[in-house]
């Protein structure tokens, strides 16, 4: 599956902003979804993913309560709204692919995902 990662760009410190992740597979519902992000200087780490069907979903703590994952089967996306944004939250945001079912996955490692996209970069200015 092939992944296309859109929306980021420069935002203000307590504003939103959303991303949104399209698959290219029609059997992208059969992968589980996740959101790691890059910040300069930083190791890649674990926002948010989403299960199969939407139903289940888990965050970093420091993304919880502010970022919401969404997925969209009928259109193979999958989005990531982000309130509240903090200068912390600037950073290379990319979207992956694993067919590890969720249950046999842990979300927040990076080995588990098979497929990543080009990422996109997200600003937030303090």
């Amino acid at each position: 599956v092939q992944l296309q990662a859109s929306g980021g760009g420069l935002v203000q410190a307590g504003g939103s902003l959303g991303i949104s992740c399209a698959a290219s597979a029609r059997t992208a519902s059969t992968y589980v979804m996740g959101w790691f992000r890059q910040a300069p200087g930083r190791e890649r780490e674990f926002v948010a993913a989403v299960s199969r069907s939407g139903a289940a979903t888990t965050y970093s703590d420091s993304v919880k309560g502010r970022f919401t994952v969404a997925r969209d089967n009928a259109k193979n996306t999958v989005s990531l709204q982000m309130n509240s944004l903090k200068p912390e939250d600037t950073a290379v945001y990319y979207c992956a692919a694993s067919d590890v079912t969720w249950l046999a996955l842990v979300q927040r490692e990076q080995r588990g995902y098979g497929y990543w996209g080009q990422g996109t970069q997200v600003t937030v200015s303090s």
